[in-house]
Parts: C-alpha cells; sequence; structure tokens
C-alpha cells in the first residue's frame, strides 16, 4: 500500500492527541495513562505520522520485521566509573581545586580497619612532665619514679614483643596489660590517636599501622556464589527479543501485532485493557485475557477468518505488559518491583540486587496467593546450568530468600575452595562434589576436618580420602574440610642446577653417575668451572647434609671409576660459572651445614685464602685434602707461589680451649699427588696460597717534551730517572731542564685531602666571619662584608681546584748524578716527566692591574715587570711577593737588593703577588690559601702548555 503523508492521516482525534503529548513533552511531562492510552488506540500509520511530526524516529508501535534478535544485559561487571552504594560509603567529598565553583571531587577514603585485621603497634615512652617548683619530689618519691619507669618499659617491651597483632572476629584489639580497645571501622590515624587517648596507654605514644595482608588457606574462604550478584545491573528488565513461550499466558498491558492480508490489508496494534479484552476494528472486542498466548492467537486468526470473509491474520506479540512482584527476606534490596511479564526468580533476585551473605541461595522460594509454588536452588544454576526451576512470574508473585542452611568449606588442594551451603549434601564425598573435584597435587591421604563437637571444642579428625569409606564420612555445619597439597620436594630424582645449558630434573636409577646428567661438555654454558661440580646429598632419615665434588674433566676421561661419583635420589647437582663466582649456590649450603653444627659435630667446612681464583669457604668432603681445596677454589692464579703454603688448622682441647696450628705445606707437591705434601684436611683448616715474591702489575712511566723518544715507557723495579732519560735518547738540543714538570699519582690525592680539609676550615672561618658581622657595628660590619666576599671567592676557587701532584725537581742536577747517588730520583708507577722547550716569557699574577706573561729581558728586574704589569691593587701584600722558577722551586723576599740584580729573574719565572691578608682576621689560612691556589694555577698553566 502506498504511503500516506501524514496531513492526510491527521483526524481531529489524531490532532487532539497530538497535541496533548506535544504539550506534555515540552514542559518535560510525562505523558498520562490516558494519553497513552489513546495513542495506542491509533492506527499504526497514525502512530508513526504523529510521532514524524513530534521528531521521532517513526518506529516505535511498528513490528520490525527486519531487527536482529538482541538479549539486552541483565547485570555487567563494574567498572571504575561504576558508582554504588558501596564505593560511596569509601569515598569522601572534597572541594574541586578545578572546575566551577562549588564542585566537589570524591576521593577514596582511607582504608578502614576490619574484623580479623594484621596491624602493627609502634610505640616509645613519653618524656617526663618537669617537676614543678613548690612539689619538689621527696627521695621515696623518686624511688617509686624509678620503679614506674622500669615498669612501663617492661610493659612496653611485652607490647612490642606482640607485634604484630590480629584483631578478633569483632575488630578488637587486645595488648597484653591493656582492656581490649574495639577500632573496627577507624582509619590508622583515628585507631593511633584512640590508642593514645587510652588510660592504660597514657604513658606512651603509640602509632598504629595497617598491613594489607592478603588472606590465606581458611580465612580465605568466601561464602560460593554470591559474586553472582557482584555486577552493575544495566537494566532490570529480562530479555524481551526472543520467541515468545507457548506457555505465556497474555493479561492486560500486553500488545498484539495483527497483519491482515487477503481482500482486506491492514495492520493493527491492539492493547489488551483492563478488561483483558482487545478492540479490533470492524470485528469488536475479543476476550484474550487468561489464555496462554498460542490459544489467544487461534482465537484471534478464528474471529478474522470467520467474520472478515477473504482475509486471514497473522498474530505476533509485540510489547509485553509490566508485572508487580515482591522480593523478601535476605534480600539486598528487599521490595516491590515492576518487571516484565517475561521476567523469572532469576530476574527479580538482579533487580533487587541479589541475596545477602546470611541468605540462602539453594531454598529459594516463590509464593503465589500464599502458597508455594515452587524452590529455586541456585547451585543448579551455577554448578550444571540447570534452568529448570527458574520458572516464569505472575502478577503478584513473591520470592522469599529465608536465612541460609547448614554449611561446610573445603580449603586447600581443591578447584574451587570456598564455603559452601548444604542441602542434602552429609558426606565428604558431597562436599568434594561441589568444590570442583580435587586439584592434581593434592594429598587425599592426609586430609583433616576442623569441627566443634558437641561440648564446643575445637577439635582435628584425620580423614583419608583415598578410601571410599573415608569418603562416606558425615559432615557437620560449620565443618572445614582441608586438603594439603603433595611435598614440592622431589622424590626419586636427581636435579641439575647453574651454569648448565639446561637446568633439570631427572629420574634417578640405581647405578646413575655424575656423567649420566652431564654427558659431555655441551651441555655446559661458556665459562662453567667443570673441574669443580658440587653435589648436595641429603642422608636418608634425616635433614643432615653432606657434601661431594668432582672433576667433570676427570670424570668424562674416566667414566666407570671414582672420579665418576654415583648418584643417591634427592641429589642436586650444582654447576659453577668461574667469572661471577659460587655464592649464589655455595652460600645456603654452608648455611645448612653451620646450622647442623654442634660441639660434637663442628662445621663441615674449611677456607682458602691468598692466591687462588675463588677465595672463601668451602664444605668438607669426607677425605678432602689440599689439592681438592685448591681445585674448589678454582686453581692457584698467575700469582700463586707454589713452593710452600701454610695451612692453619684449629683445635679444641677437651672443650676447654682452641688451639692453632700452623703447618708447612709443599704446595707443587701436593698438586702432583704425592700422599706425603697432600694432607687431609679438618673441620676450620685455612689454607694460606703465597704470592710470588716481588710480584707486582707491570709499571710504567710517560715522558713527553723535548726528548728524543717520548713516550710510555715499562719500568724494572728501581728505575731512576737518569736511566729514563737515557732510554728515551736524551734531550733534544731545544729541551729546557730547568722548566721540567713531574707529576706522581700519591702526590695528587695527597693535595686533593688538603684540599678537602682546608675547604672544610674555610667554610668554618666564613660562617665564623658571618655572625661576627651580624652582631658588630656599622662600620665593622662594612669591614667584615668586603672580608667575607673576598673569602667566599677564595672559597670558589679553592673548591674548583684540581690537584697536580708536583714533585719540583732539579733534572740538570740529576743528569749530573751519579748512578745509585740520592740525588738520582727513583720512579714509580704513573710518574709523568714534561720536558718544555726553552721560555721566552716571565709570568706576573696574583694582585697586580694586570696579570699578563712579559718577553723575558735580560737586563729586566722582578719590579721592572711589576711596572709592566701596571703595579699592585691596594689589596696586594708588597711585603711578600715571591717568584715561582718555572722548575717549581720558589725564592722568596721583601724586596731587597737581592731582587734588584737582574740574574735572579729567569726565562719561564712566575711573579706572584699575593693578597694582603692582614686586614682580614682568618689571616694564617687565608694566607695560605692564596699561595696554594697561585701554586696550584702555576703547574696547571705548565702542564696545558704540552
Amino acid at each position: 500500500m502506498a504511503r500516506l503523508t501524514w496531513a492526510r492521516l491527521l483526524t481531529r482525534g489524531t490532532l487532539a492527541v497530538m497535541m496533548a503529548l506535544s504539550c506534555g513533552l515540552a514542559l518535560g511531562q510525562t505523558p498520562s495513562a490516558a494519553q497513552m492510552e489513546a495513542f495506542q488506540n491509533l492506527t499504526p500509520e497514525q502512530q508513526q505520522a504523529i510521532l514524524e511530526q513530534m521528531g521521532g524516529s517513526g518506529q516505535t508501535g511498528t513490528v520490525r520485521r527486519d531487527r536482529d534478535v538482541t538479549a539486552p544485559e541483565t547485570v555487567r561487571p563494574r567498572t571504575p566509573g561504576d558508582k554504588d552504594e558501596a564505593a560511596d560509603a569509601d569515598q569522601e567529598e572534597v572541594p574541586a581545586e578545578l572546575g566551577m565553583p562549588g564542585m566537589t571531587a570524591k576521593l577514596p577514603r582511607e582504608p578502614r580497619i576490619r574484623a580479623s585485621d594484621t596491624v602493627l603497634i609502634e610505640a616509645k615512652l613519653r618524656p617526663a612532665a618537669p617537676l614543678v617548683e613548690n612539689e619538689r619530689s621527696t627521695e621515696k618519691k623518686k624511688e617509686r619514679s624509678k620503679e614506674e619507669t622500669a615498669r612501663l618499659q617492661a610493659m612496653l617491651d611485652r607490647v612490642l614483643r606482640g607485634n604484630p597483632y590480629k584483631l578478633d572476629v569483632s575488630g578488637v584489639l587486645r595488648l597484653p596489660g591493656v582492656a581490649p580497645i574495639p577500632l573496627a571501622g577507624l582509619t590508622e590515624k583515628q585507631a593511633s590517636a584512640r590508642l593514645n587517648r587510652d588510660p592504660a596507654l597514657a604513658a606512651f605514644e603509640a602509632k598504629l599501622t595497617l598491613l594489607p595482608l592478603e588472606k590465606l588457606d581458611v580465612e580465605a574462604l568466601r561464602p560460593f556464589g554470591y559474586d553472582l550478584f557482584a555486577g552493575v545491573p544495566s537494566t532490570y528488565a529480562p530479555v524481551s527479543d526472543i520467541p515468545l513461550p507457548a506457555e505465556y499466558v497474555v493479561g492486560p498491558g500486553d500488545r498484539f501485532e495483527v497483519q491482515l492480508i487477503g481482500n482486506t490489508k491492514s495492520r493493527q496494534s491492539l492493547v489488551v485493557n483492563r478488561d483483558g479484552r482487545i478492540m479490533f476494528p470492524e470485528l469488536g472486542p475479543i476476550a484474550v485475557a487468561g489464555l496462554k498466548f498460542d490459544a489467544a492467537k487461534a482465537r484471534i486468526e478464528a474471529r478474522v477468518s470467520e467474520q472478515m470473509i477473504g482475509t486471514q491474520a497473522v498474530v505476533a506479540m509485540s510489547d509485553l505488559r509490566s508485572i508487580r512482584i515482591f522480593v523478601l527476606g535476605e534480600a539486598e534490596r528487599p521490595g516491590s518491583y515492576t518487571v516484565s511479564g517475561l521476567a523469572t526468580i532469576t530476574n527479580a533476585l538482579f533487580a533487587s540486587g541479589g541475596v545477602k551473605k546470611i541468605g540462602s541461595l539453594r531454598n529459594i522460594q516463590l509464593k503465589r496467593g500464599g502458597t508455594l509454588v515452587t524452590r529455586l536452588d541456585l547451585y543448579d544454576l551455577l554448578l550444571n546450568g540447570d534452568t529448570s526451576n527458574d520458572v516464569r512470574l505472575l502478577p503478584g508473585d513473591v520470592i522469599f530468600i529465608p536465612p541460609v542452611g547448614e554449611t561446610a568449606g573445603v580449603a586447600g588442594a581443591i578447584r574451587r575452595p570456598a564455603i559452601y551451603e548444604l542441602l542434602g549434601e552429609s558426606r565428604a564425598s558431597d562436599l568434594l562434589y561441589l568444590g570442583g573435584g580435587l586439584m592434581p597435587d593434592a594429598d587425599p591421604k592426609l586430609a583433616t576436618i576442623d569441627r566443634i563437637n558437641e561440648g564446643r571444642e575445637r577439635v582435628v579428625l584425620n580423614v583419608d580420602l583415598s578410601s571410599a569409606q573415608a569418603r562416606d564420612t558425615d559432615l557437620r555445619s560449620g565443618d572445614v574440610l582441608r586438603i594439603p597439597a603433595a611435598r614440592p620436594t622431589l622424590a626419586n630424582s636427581v636435579q641439575l642446577k647453574g651454569h648448565v645449558q639446561r637446568p633439570s630434573s631427572f629420574q634417578f636409577r640405581r647405578g646413575m653417575r655424575l656423567t649420566d646428567v652431564i654427558p659431555s661438555v655441551d651441555d655446559l654454558k661458556p665459562g662453567a668451572d667443570a673441574r669443580y661440580v658440587m653435589i648436595r646429598r641429603e642422608q636418608p632419615g634425616s635433614q643432615r647434609i653432606s657434601v661431594i665434588s668432582a672433576d667433570l674433566e676427570e670424570a668424562w676421561r674416566a667414566r666407570t671409576t671414582d672420579s665418576n661419583p654415583l648418584l643417591e635420589p634427592r641429589d642436586q647437582i650444582f654447576v659453577f660459572d668461574a667469572e661471577s663466582g659460587r655464592s649464589q649456590y655455595l652460600d645456603p649450603v654452608l648455611q645448612e651445614l653451620k646450622l647442623q653444627s654442634s660441639s660434637a659435630q663442628p662445621s663441615q667446612i674449611v677456607r682458602v685464602s691468598g692466591r687462588v681464583r675463588a677465595e672463601g669457604e668451602f664444605p668438607l668432603e669426607p677425605g678432602m685434602t689440599v689439592s681438592d681445596l685448591v681445585r674448589a677454589g678454582g686453581g692457584l692464579d698467575e700469582q700463586a707461589f707454589g713452593g710452600e703454603a701454610e695451612l692453619a688448622r684449629y683445635e679444641v682441647l677437651d672443650g676447654q680451649t682452641r688451639r692453632t696450628e700452623v703447618i708447612k705445606v709443599d704446595l707443587n707437591r701436593a698438586l702432583a699427588g704425592d700422599p706425603a705434601a697432600d694432607l687431609l684436611l679438618a673441620p676450620f683448616d685455612l689454607l694460606v696460597v703465597k704470592q710470588v715474591s716481588e710480584w707486582t702489575q707491570q709499571e710504567a712511566v710517560t715522558v713527553e717534551g723535548e726528548v728524543k723518544f717520548p713516550g710510555v715507557y715499562p719500568i724494572k723495579r728501581g728505575e731512576t730517572m737518569r736511566s729514563l732519560i737515557a732510554r728515551a735518547g736524551g734531550l733534544t738540543s731545544m729541551a729546557y731542564p730547568q722548566g721540567s714538570l713531574f707529576t706522581r699519582e700519591y702526590l695528587k690525592e695527597r693535595e686533593r685531602e688538603q684540599i678537602r680539609v682546608l675547604t672544610d676550615r674555610m667554610r668554618q672561618d666564613l660562617s665564623s666571619l658571618a655572625l661576627q658581622s651580624a652582631q658588630s657595628g656599622a662600620q665593622m660590619a662594612t669591614q667584615a662584608s668586603e672580608t667575607l666576599n673576598i673569602g667566599q671567592s677564595l672559597l670558589k676557587d679553592l673548591q674548583a681546584a684540581e690537584p697536580v701532584g708536583r714533585l719540583v725537581i732539579d733534572l740538570d742536577t740529576v743528569l749530573a748524578a751519579q748512578p745509585d747517588r740520592v740525588s738520582d730520583l727513583v720512579l714509580r708507577d704513573g710518574d709523568h716527566l714534561r720536558i718544555p722547550k726553552m721560555p721566552q716569557e716571565v709570568t706576573v699574577i696574583g694582585e697586580v692591574q694586570n696579570a699578563t706573561s712579559h718577553l723575558y729581558m735580560p737586563n729586566l728586574t722582578r719590579d721592572d715587570y711589576l711596572s709592566m704589569s701596571g703595579g699592585v691593587t691596594r689589596r696586594a701584600d708588597g711585603k711578600r711577593i715571591y717568584v715561582v722558577r718555572a722548575s717549581g722551586s720558589v725564592d722568596g723576599g721583601s724586596g731587597s737588593r737581592w731582587f734588584r740584580s737582574s740574574s735572579n729573574m729567569r726565562p719561564g719565572d712566575t711573579i706572584v703577588v699575593p693578597l694582603d691578608a692582614e686586614r682580614m682576621r682568618p689571616l694564617p689560612l687565608w694566607t695560605a690559601v692564596s699561595t696554594i691556589l697561585y701554586n696550584i694555577a702555576i703547574s696547571v698553566a705548565a702542564v696545558n702548555s704540552f
């Protein structure tokens, strides 16, 4: 049929309906029941026209044949954005720092203390209050004060020793010597304040910390099934877009969609009114309420066939009616709910928020008109997926949730550890079924049942669940079935660990040897120590251990000899990394040996030190010798002296005194296998391997500058400067030996320490000067401020100074000396000799107007060079001007005739004008600092000239 325009369809009645609906929606009002009924009685075309005029989608009230069948969620998991009462209880509103004025933000609250939580108590004695002048204590009162202090300290010790504390099931903290303190519901801060207000703890400053420990074993058990309702209801409507069940009973509010085909073509949307009838145009009312859907469908189709010749009806159900039901008892939100006509018991449970922890999941009752209709066991749904008892609801139905019945728990190696409600289950096997069965690692023979007997005492019953008789053990309410896991230790096996390609466990078999586990060198990682492989062995029937070792290289060569040891069950084989050491696997074994020692059986441990690759403690093996200990230590290193070693032996005489004996060992013969030299070891033996005499790392010195062959030269022990210059080919024709710069590493470190000490002393002087300046008058403050600025500048320079380590030498004297004379300098590793070219300048530094260098002129004196630099400043100390020669030596004077001789100034000299420190109070130290800074600057300049 061609689509009609909405203007042709709008009759006077439809216009009235549209105006009423539009005005109500514009004012934000919900249409009344009368308006909705009038709208529903319109034809689909009229409804479509009204919706299009009002801006609707035009889909409501029509049958969409092409839409997908969807199943809207009834419940979904919680997300961080969800809001519920439980979340709000753990949040608090605080003013928002950003956003609109008056806005608040919700922040997570501090954790609250709950029953059975674990807390840590920290406390200390408060300081004693001072005595009032008119209430001085007598001697007797002082003695009581000491006794009171001792009593409080003893009480404090008892409280601290009891840490951590676990609150009881009522959330009460019980401290020794203190009345029970309820803390449930408080934060850490509030709980600490509560402790400090307790009269029994008035003498202490206490702090409580909540420990967020995860509950384990029985304490971690939770009632089974209640997590089903832990989500957020997304809609209280059940699934509606599914085929209507044939047993559905029609009632007021249901909507039929009738499509007429044949002679008459139209589409009708008919609502069952309160009388239980639908008003069919041209046919009149048809009673359908109380009929099942199939019967109502057949009645409508029959009326159409009888009264409309040549016309057939296609009948479908559109919108379903809503019904009101009640959810009562132990529901999270008991009350009255309006749900869809297709709702079942579980839909109503979700709508009410689920079942409380004290409510039953296995005896949910559906009552209709005061009569019990059925019972729903949610375990059938949760464990078997059975919804046969999840019946549909009718108006006025009551869902009643009684309190939970008898319960029993199962913990340990079970697939679903939890607390289960019992309904007909009375045996241990039934509880195992509810728990999903045993885990693969469970040990059913060691199962136990925790029970409260008739005398209200807690008892433990052993139950061997591997037998059918034990599985039939009767259960009681409150029982907890514990099923332990099998021991983690591997029986009848051998373990390989350490620096190997495939650490693993191997099945033990009789006659098994070490090479059966490590058959070739390819099984070791690069760098593995094949000479010392340790085997940890447990003695049968006890926890004591012993240790043996093997040389893998020897074991591979002689696979059928004792060099390839036989293995035993539960042996652990350790292969060490020669580079990273042995401590990772060796230390735990040594600790085990120490723990099992006693006065009668001392620790089976020996030590090796000195020139071996891995010195330290090692297990004492049966029949262990000196050569075995050297092998355990990784063998001798390249510096080892193979001639003689020392073995220190400690013996306890008569259990009273310990005696030390030192035994000389011929190490070469011992390593060669000579039984006379390869001594047997005893507990606490210490083998010391000496170093080859005069063994040192290769020493070298550096020669730079004006020698024929500069470079790095290895030196022999006791070699001198004269010998080094000769090896370097002697000096060149351009060399200036008087300006030679010689530095030594250990002198540099000594200078660094001196600079550090001076820096600390200068800081102290500056702090003292700053304090004096603050306490002095205006004139003195000005002078002190100037001094303070100078001192801070010196301190900054001193902190930035890098030591040079210069040793002043006279190279001409060294070269002219006879061999083995004192003046011939003996060299050390790291020494550095720099021989410059002939300089042509004289440098002026310090308190002058222009610190610079001047061309050397033989006829110029010191004062001439000072004048060429503009003269000294007002802060200069003219009496202490000195000259630093190019060699590093210092010539000092006071401006006398000694300086006026032109022969006193030489090329490369540096004239230093020091600061006049007499005007400043910390004179001696600051003068020394300025001198050191000038000398370092001169040495650095000399080094940088190369």
